[in-house]
């Protein structure tokens, strides 16, 4: 039934279609379940390439026993705006995408709450009460985040708190970062064919995927400072 809870043995079932290479759709329509359900159990729990079905398991046992019972006021309650369950699956999805570009997990969780937010912002407080990590890990994340100038952070209000933004290009700048990293990868490709030399047929594989990488990065950078120039400029 879609409605009930993820047994031992759905995990078990989870973790060898990851294994396998399935899709989250594909791993979902075995079990009869959504594939939110699926992409927001294997994002919570490392993702696709770190998901054991044991640890899911005892970490979703912790979770329960550390979690408060909603008094009866609070459970009458409809939340603002959206369904919160369709805002923690999209949380959730948007988190394992930016996972597999390659970003830290929690990182991808911040920036995911983030773009979700209605006011594009949160402290660390709203962010390790979605994310259930601690606030030195929080500060690590929005540490790499700020780095690549994805948010920035302001006080809030009055008080001693930071409250991190959304930065307005944070689109075009996260695509630019992994841009910056295919750049890296193609210079080390093209100064391997140095190295072998053009006349050999590995000097020549990786010259051949060394234009393409570097020819690929251009064109992705100069499409983002054209859509700068022209969002600007509306």
């Amino acid at each position: 039934m879609p409605g009930r809870r993820l047994t031992s043995a759905d995990r078990q079932r989870i973790a060898a279609g990851l294994a396998q290479g399935r899709d989250f759709a594909e791993i979902a329509g075995d079990l009869g379940r959504p594939t939110s359900t699926v992409s927001r159990e294997v994002a919570r729990n490392g993702g696709p390439g770190r998901y054991r079905a044991e640890l899911a398991q005892l970490a979703t046992v912790r979770r329960g026993r550390r979690r408060p019972q909603a008094s009866a006021s609070e459970a009458g309650r409809v939340p603002a705006g959206p369904d919160s369950g369709a805002r923690i699956a999209l949380i959730t999805d948007l988190t394992a995408a930016l996972i597999d570009t390659g970003m830290p997990r929690t990182a991808a969780g911040v920036l995911a709450c983030l773009f979700t937010a209605e006011n594009g912002s949160a402290t660390t407080a709203e962010l390790t009460g979605h994310l259930r990590v601690s606030p030195a890990t929080i500060s690590l994340a929005v540490g790499l985040l700020e780095q690549h100038g994805l948010i920035r952070r302001s006080r809030d209000g009055g008080s001693r708190r930071h409250r991190y933004f959304l930065d307005e290009d944070a689109g075009v700048r996260s695509a630019v970062v992994n841009v910056r990293a295919n750049q890296r990868l193609a210079a080390t490709v093209l100064r391997g064919a140095d190295i072998l030399g053009s006349g050999t047929a590995a000097g020549a594989r990786l010259a051949m995927a060394g234009r393409f990488l570097e020819q690929l990065g251009d064109t992705i950078i100069r499409f983002a400072e054209q859509h700068r120039s022209s969002a600007s400029g509306d």
